[in-house]
C-alpha cells in the first residue's frame, strides 16, 4: 500500500507541473521510474532522478487504505502528513491536512498542476490549524484521481504563495476507455460512524483525437460520539465530541482534444456539494424551560458548494517553444445555520425566539490565468541540453461575508454560533501578478543543477521576490547526493484579514475579530504582512541492490512573521472590544469566560526534520511476492521569537506556542508490506505516532478560563495497525475486507479539570491519531 509513496519519496522531488497529465493510469505500485510532473519543468523527469523528496501515491494505494476521504488516505500513506485529532464547530466541517509539522495553509495544493482555490470557512477552533483556510481536497472525488504527487520541499519560487512546506499535486485520470466502480461500507468498533461511499469513473474516446473522463462519488458518514459524562448531570447525554455527520456528492470531468497536429485544447472541472452537521454542547432545561422544558442541544450546519473549471490550449512549436495558455476559475460557498437552538436574550425581550436560523455566509473565488513557455537548448559546454522555462500568472481573489438572520445576532445571539451581524459584512478582493524563470541542466554527466526565480506583486500586501537552487550529484550508480536552498513566502489570506466569528457555549464565549476592525485595533492589532521563509534541505539516495532503495533527507525551515491567532484578551477588555463591534453576549456567559482575539504576525519559528525511507521487494516463488516498505518522519518546531501587540503585550501565550511547537508528533513511523499471490493479496502496516504535548486550558477550579495559566499535558506515543485482505473473484471484480486501527487504539485521556463540562476526553488540538477508534470495512471494486 505504501510502496509507491516511499519509493517516490526516496527518489526525490521537483517543483512545477507545466501541464495537466493526460497519460494513462500510473503503475499500481507507483514505481520511482514513473514520469513526474510536480517540481520539474523538464518533460521526462522521473521520481528516481528528482532533486528533492517526492512521494508518488497511486490510485490503488489510496483504495487500499479503506478511506473514503483523500485526506485520511494520505495520512496513512505518508509520515510527514498529519491531521488534527478532531475539530470543533466549523473547524470540523473542513478537511485540512498538514505537511512537515506546519499548518495546512502552508502547503500548496494543485490539480493537474494548477493552483486550487481554498475553502471559505476559516478554521476558528483553538489548535494548530486555528486561522487556516486550506484547500479541502476531499471536495475532489477520489474516483477521479490517477495519482498524487507530494513534493516535500519549499517551492514558493516556482508556485508562489503557500508552498512553504511543500506541494500536493492531484493528477486526474485521463483514459480513452474503461469503467471502474467502487462500493466502500464500514463503521467504527463502537457501532457508530457508519460510512457508505460509492463511486464510478468512465473514460470515453473522442474519435482517436482525445478523451473525456467522467467521475462521480457519493459519501455519507454518520456522526460519532466520544463524549464523557456531563459534569452537570452525571449522565452520558452530551454527545458534543466526535466526528460530524457528513453527506457529500462530487463530480469531475477531465478532457483533452487534439485540434491539429500541433495544438491541443484541454479542460478539467469539478463540482461538489456537502451538507454537514455537528452537535454543540447540551443546554440544560433551566436555559429556556418555556421553549425546551427538557433542555436542548444546538446543531451547527453547513451547506457548501465547491466548484472549479479550467480550460487551456497548449502546443509544441511556437518558434521552438512548447507553450501552454490556461485559465482556472474556482470558488467555495458556505451557508452556516443552526437548528434546535434559541436566542435567550430575544426571548426575554419579546417572549419568542426562532429555533432554527441562518447564521451567515462565507464565500470566496479565485481566478488564475497562466502562460507557460518551455524549450531545450543544446549547448556544447553542458552535459545535457539546457531546459529553459518561463511564464506569467495573474490571479484575482475575492472574499465575502454576509450576515445571518436578525434573530441570530440581536440580544446576545443564538446558542451555538452567534449570527454574523451586518456591521461585519465584507466584500474584499485583491490582484496578484507574477513572473518566473526556471533553468535546469547537467553541468557534468552526473551533476544536475536547477535555478528558479519568481517575482510577485500583491495589491494588498506588496511585492515579493523568491529564488531556489537545487542540485543532485550521482556519485556512483547506487549513491546520489542532493540538496536545496530556497526562500519563500505566504501572503495572508483574505479570510485572515477580514474573518469574524463568535461562538457561544453554555458558559463561555470566544470571538474572532477582523484585524482591521475597531475592536481588534483596540486590542492592539496591526495590518497583516506576508510570512517569509528560508528552506534548507540535504539528502542522499541509496540503491545498493537492484530491488532496494533507501533515502535520507534532512530539512530546516525558518519562518518569520508567522501569522497566528494572537492578541488574546479575556474578561472586561474582551467585552469592551466586542461592544465596539456592536456585539452582546447571552446572559449565562460570565465576563471572565469571554475571550477575543485577532490574527497577527506574531512569531518566528524554526522547524527541523528528517525523512527516512526504505523499500525492498522479495520474490517468494510460488508463494508470490512481498514489497516491504518503511518510512519515518522526525520533526520538531521551535518558536524563536514572540512579538508584541500595539499595547505592548505578547501576541502568543504558552498555549499558542505549544500549538505550533509540540502539537505535531515528534516522530511518525510507518512500516509493513504488500503481499500478492495469484488471486490473493494482503496489505499490513503499522503506524507509530510519537508523542505530542499541549498546554491545556482549565475549565474548572481557580484557574478556570485563564489566559496565562495552563496545564502541561503529554499525549503518549500510540501504535495503530492497518490490515486489508483482498481476493480477486475474476478479471473484473475484487473484494477486500479490512480494518483501520485494528486494535482500537485511542489518544491519551486528558485530566478532568481540562475537560469542558466533562464531555471532552482527548486533546483535540493534537495532530496524533484520531479519537474514533477502530474502523472496519468491506470494499468492492469493479474494473471493466
Amino acid at each position: 500500500m505504501l510502496a509507491a509513496s516511499f519509493l517516490a519519496m526516496a527518489h526525490g522531488g521537483a517543483v512545477m507541473a507545466q501541464e495537466p497529465a493526460t497519460s494513462g493510469p500510473a503503475d499500481q505500485t507507483g514505481q520511482a521510474s514513473d514520469i513526474i510532473v510536480t517540481g520539474t519543468r523538464s518533460a521526462n523527469q522521473t521520481a528516481a532522478k528528482s532533486l528533492s523528496p517526492i512521494t508518488v501515491i497511486s490510485a490503488s494505494e489510496l483504495r487500499q487504505t479503506g478511506q473514503g476521504d483523500l485526506r485520511d488516505a494520505l495520512v496513512q500513506l505518508t509520515p510527514s502528513l498529519s491531521r488534527q485529532v478532531m475539530g470543533l464547530d466549523q473547524g470540523s466541517l473542513t478537511d485540512a491536512i498538514s505537511l512537515r509539522g506546519l499548518t495546512a495553509d502552508q502547503t500548496l495544493v494543485l490539480v493537474n498542476g494548477r493552483r486550487r482555490h481554498t475553502t471559505a470557512a476559516l478554521n476558528f477552533d483553538p489548535g494548530p490549524q486555528q486561522g487556516t483556510t486550506p484547500v479541502d481536497i476531499d471536495m475532489i472525488p477520489a474516483s477521479a484521481v490517477e495519482r498524487i504527487e507530494v513534493l516535500q520541499d519549499g517551492a514558493a519560487a516556482q508556485y508562489g504563495s503557500d508552498a512553504i512546506a511543500g506541494v500536493i499535486n492531484i493528477i486526474l485520470k485521463g483514459q480513452h476507455d474503461g469503467f471502474s466502480a467502487q462500493a466502500l461500507n464500514g463503521g467504527t468498533y463502537k457501532g457508530d460512524g457508519f460510512t457508505t461511499n460509492e463511486s464510478v469513473s468512465k473514460g470515453f474516446d473522442l474519435g482517436g483525437r482525445g478523451f473525456v473522463q467522467v467521475s462521480a462519488e457519493v459519501l455519507h458518514r454518520n456522526r460519532t460520539d466520544r463524549s464523557g459524562a456531563d459534569t452537570r448531570t452525571g449522565l452520558y447525554n452530551n454527545p458534543a465530541i466526535g466526528s460530524p455527520e457528513t453527506t457529500r456528492e462530487s463530480f469531475s470531468v477531465n478532457a483533452s482534444y487534439q485540434l491539429s497536429p500541433g495544438v491541443e485544447i484541454y479542460s478539467f472541472d469539478s463540482f461538489a456539494h456537502r451538507d454537514a452537521r455537528r452537535w454543540a454542547y447540551v443546554r440544560l432545561p433551566s436555559s429556556l424551560p418555556a421553549v425546551y422544558p427538557n433542555g436542548y442541544q444546538p446543531v451547527e450546519t453547513i451547506g457548501e458548494n465547491d466548484f472549479s473549471a479550467s480550460v487551456g490550449l497548449r502546443g509544441d512549436n511556437l518558434l521552438g517553444w512548447h507553450w501552454d495558455l490556461s485559465s482556472t476559475f474556482g470558488g467555495d460557498s458556505d451557508n452556516l445555520g443552526l437548528y434546535d437552538t434559541a436566542n435567550t436574550g430575544l426571548y426575554a425581550a419579546t417572549g419568542s425566539t426562532p429555533t432554527s436560523v441562518k447564521v451567515g455566509h462565507y464565500g470566496n473565488t479565485q481566478w488564475t490565468s497562466n502562460l507557460d513557455l518551455r524549450r531545450s537548448l543544446a549547448l556544447p559546454w553542458l552535459a545535457s541540453p539546457l531546459n529553459v522555462a518561463m511564464g506569467a500568472e495573474y490571479r484575482r481573489d475575492t472574499y465575502s461575508i454576509d450576515p445571518g438572520e436578525e434573530a441570530s445576532y440581536v440580544y446576545g445571539g443564538t446558542q451555538g454560533y452567534q449570527g454574523i451581524s451586518p456591521i461585519n459584512t465584507t466584500r474584499a478582493h485583491r490582484d496578484v501578478a507574477a513572473g518566473y524563470i526556471d533553468l535546469s541542466a547537467k553541468l557534468l554527466p552526473g551533476w544536475q543543477v536547477d535555478l528558479a526565480g519568481r517575482y510577485e506583486h500583491y495589491s494588498d500586501v506588496g511585492d515579493t521576490k523568491t529564488g531556489k537552487i537545487s542540485t543532485r550529484y550521482d556519485v556512483t550508480r547506487w549513491l546520489a547526493l542532493r540538496g536545496t536552498v530556497s526562500n519563500g513566502f505566504r501572503a495572508p489570506t483574505l479570510a485572515q484579514e477580514h474573518f469574524v466569528s463568535i461562538i457561544a457555549s453554555p458558559t463561555y464565549a470566544n470571538a474572532q475579530l477582523a484585524v482591521d476592525s475597531a475592536g481588534a485595533r483596540a486590542l492592539g492589532a496591526s495590518p497583516l504582512r506576508p510570512e517569509k521563509s528560508t528552506n534548507y534541505s540535504a539528502g542522499l539516495v541509496l540503491n545498493p541492490l537492484a530491488r532496494l532503495t533507501i533515502t535520507v533527507d534532512a530539512y530546516l525551515i525558518s519562518i518569520r512573521d508567522r501569522i497566528v491567532d494572537g492578541g488574546v484578551y479575556n474578561g472586561q477588555t474582551a467585552l469592551d472590544a466586542l461592544a465596539l463591534q456592536g456585539v452582546s453576549l447571552p446572559s449565562g456567559v460570565t465576563p471572565d469566560s469571554v475571550a477575543a482575539q485577532y490574527f497577527a504576525n506574531g512569531v518566528n519559528t524554526r522547524t527541523r526534520g528528517l525523512d527516512i525511507t526504505f523499500r525492498y521487494k522479495t520474490s517468494l516463488g510460488r508463494l508470490g511476492s512481498v514489497t516491504w516498505d518503511a518510512a519515518a518522519n522526525l520533526n520538531h518546531t521551535t518558536v524563536t521569537h514572540v512579538g508584541t501587540d500595539q499595547n505592548g503585550n505578547p501576541l502568543l501565550n504558552a498555549q499558542g506556542i505549544a500549538y505550533l511547537s509540540s502539537a505535531y508528533p515528534a516522530s511518525k513511523i510507518i512500516f509493513g508490506g504488500h503481499w500478492t499471490q495469484k488471486r490473493w493479496d494482503v496489505t499490513a502496516h503499522e503506524i507509530r505516532y510519537g508523542h505530542t504535548a499541549s498546554q491545556l486550558e482549565y475549565y474548572s477550579g481557580p484557574n478556570a478560563f485563564s489566559n496565562t495559566t495552563f496545564l502541561p499535558f503529554v499525549n503518549q506515543p500510540r501504535w495503530v495497525t492497518n490490515l486489508e485482505i483482498g481476493y480477486r473473484v475474476n478479471d473484473t471484480l475484487h473484494v477486500a475486507l479490512g480494518a483501520n486501527n485494528l486494535f482500537d487504539a485511542y489518544p491519551s485521556r486528558i485530566p478532568a479539570e481540562t475537560s469542558y463540562l466533562g464531555a471532552a476526553r482527548y486533546d483535540t488540538a493534537s495532530q496524533q491519531l484520531g479519537q474514533d477508534g477502530g474502523f472496519y470495512y468491506l470494499r468492492l471494486n469493479l474494473n471493466i
